[in-house]
């Protein structure tokens, strides 16, 4: 007979908290011009649809790779830096969105993709944003594209995710 499930006891520790604190670079084209910039993500609530049906598919703040790559959905977000305007304060980007994680191989631990939307400001200046990605080694190593259609210095963003969990 099968044992039950028991729910992992997962909680912010010292380490995870430094390993959060290891920024994302990204790449951003818009106005004629690329700006170098640095992306660091925060998943305050996630719903997965792709664990075992006895453990609570609800998570806040810390998250399982495994919970996160096996089809999921959270609520993020991610301040962001980028070399912009004359004042050090110009460059910072709060964002916040949406995005929907799916599994292709091996319940996304080998490669899994993503869409999502996010609301951004930079400047006093707001925008819409949409995103995909994918992700290798249980979603440790990714790229994400994000577009803002109504175009500025964030009109293309390219990041190379580094998520340690």
């Amino acid at each position: 007979m099968d044992a039950a499930p028991t729910e992992p006891a997962v909680h912010v520790t010292v380490p995870w908290i430094a390993t959060q604190l290891v920024p994302s670079p990204e790449l951003a084209h818009g106005d004629g011009s690329a700006r170098f910039g640095l992306r660091w993500q925060v998943t305050p609530l996630l719903f997965s649809w792709g664990i075992h049906r006895g453990l609570s598919p609800w998570r806040f703040l810390v998250v399982e790779p495994y919970v996160r790559q096996s089809g999921s959905v959270e609520a993020y977000v991610t301040p962001e830096y980028f070399v912009y305007g004359s004042k050090f304060a110009d460059g910072w980007v709060p964002r916040a969105g949406l995005r929907s994680y799916l599994p292709l191989i091996e319940h996304g631990e080998y490669l899994s993709v993503s869409v999502g939307t996010s609301y951004f400001t930079l400047a006093g200046q707001s925008g819409v944003a949409y995103e995909a990605g994918a992700y290798v080694l249980f979603g440790t190593v990714g790229v994400q594209v994000t577009v803002a259609p109504s175009g500025g210095p964030l009109a293309a963003i390219a990041t190379l995710r580094l998520r340690y969990f």
